[in-house]
């Protein structure tokens, strides 16, 4: 059981990852791109994604399940990446699902302190297709779940947006923790 939740965060980790780069490798593509690229999205649904965002997370720190609800994808496939309430469950973990999803973010936020404070300025929203996005935020995050000790750290926010018939949708929320800086 355990090789297998190894297995999972390896996976969950190399995607994130995988997401980061693919922003970058995006990012110097627009700026050089090359004769007769085309953005798979432009400025107008960028935009709306980041608007998004911000109402997102508003929801969240009000703990309004009811809106967060609103502008999560519903699908079996919709994943949430955040720590277990104990280590036996592996500590941190994908929870699957739009009902899991909504389930863990009501124990977050029953849990007492959960906030979370992006650096705006350095979002970044990026198309990968006409009908998926990425938005890519640093961020501090101030949790008491799983008796944590509700103090800002630092995340790197990764979410993946659908467009589906009722609008975008945040499919995948990837909350990575920063360590701290090794003293040497």
């Amino acid at each position: 059981m355990r090789s297998n939740k190894s297995s999972l965060i390896g996976a969950i980790a190399i995607t994130a990852l995988a997401s980061i780069l693919t922003g970058a490798a995006i990012t110097q593509a627009q700026r050089t791109a090359a004769p007769g690229y085309t953005e798979p999205l432009d400025i107008g649904p960028l935009k709306e994604i980041s608007a998004l965002y911000r109402k997102l997370i508003e929801a969240e720190n009000r703990h309004d399940l009811a809106d967060v609800r609103t502008m999560v994808w519903d699908s079996p496939s919709t994943l949430f990446v955040a720590k277990t309430a104990t280590a036996a469950e592996g500590n941190w973990a994908g929870f699957w699902g739009t009902d899991v999803v909504m389930h863990h973010f009501a124990e977050l936020y029953a849990a007492g302190s959960f906030r979370i404070d992006p650096d705006y300025d350095k979002e970044r929203v990026i198309g990968l297709t006409p009908d998926v996005a990425v938005t890519y935020v640093p961020a501090k995050i101030t949790v008491a779940y799983a008796g944590q000790t509700p103090v800002p750290k630092p995340f790197l926010m990764i979410l993946n947006w659908i467009r589906t018939p009722k609008g975008w949708r945040m499919a995948t929320d990837i909350a990575l923790p920063i360590p701290p800086v090794p003293h040497l």
